[in-house]
């Protein structure tokens, strides 16, 4: 077989690898959409149409499935994050970014669930749950620069305040304990931003 054959065959290979990942990945954010918080490995090979074998064959442990489910939400989320320009009127960036917020939470909830149950155990689980801390404090610092500028010395009380209503521990007090729905939701989230901003500012 000349070398352009072997190229073929060996791209060929590494496509059904791909698509068997992206196949196990995909049913296992599905099973977890659907309220099933700890599936196990038989029932993710079930829904991905796989053999339990094909599964660790291509993830050695849960923690590389997990790394994988993690990247597969991040990649959602930036097909549906819209940069909100900081120079906007603040009611309006208000407005914006809690309504992203909230629909980025939302997409992430069932996963969000489910790592509550496995981050003691899971090192890789921890280390996404840092990620999605810093992406938020990011945005918040970026989106809201000058109020946090004119809170002075309690700049970072006001950070971590807006940190604890943006991430998935306020969102799930909202939705999960308080059972309030979404747009429900947003709205209290949206009034919590509102009365920090504007306390930072005169602070």
């Amino acid at each position: 077989m000349n070398n352009a054959g072997v190229r073929q065959r060996v791209d060929g290979r590494t496509m059904r690898a791909e698509r068997t990942r992206q196949a196990i990945t995909d049913a296992h954010l599905a099973l977890l959409e659907e309220g099933d918080l700890r599936p196990t490995a038989e029932r993710i090979a079930e829904r991905a149409g796989v053999s339990l074998r094909a599964l660790w064959t291509n993830f050695k442990d849960m923690e590389g499935l997990f790394a994988a489910a993690g990247e597969r939400l991040m990649q959602r989320q930036r097909a549906e994050f819209r940069p909100i320009p900081p120079e906007l009127p603040l009611p309006e960036r208000i407005e914006r970014y809690c309504a992203q917020r909230a629909r980025m939470l939302e997409l992430i909830a069932p996963a969000a669930r489910a790592a509550r149950i496995r981050e003691p155990f899971s090192a890789q689980l921890r280390k996404s749950r840092a990620w999605y801390l810093q992406v938020a404090r990011d945005e918040i610092e970026t989106l809201f620069a000058l109020e946090l500028a004119t809170a002075g010395p309690v700049r970072g009380e006001v950070l971590d305040a807006l940190m604890a209503a943006a991430t998935f521990a306020g969102w799930s007090m909202w939705r999960d304990d308080l059972h309030l729905d979404v747009p429900a939701a947003t709205a209290v989230f949206r009034r919590v931003v509102s009365a920090l901003l504007p306390a930072s500012a005169a602070a």
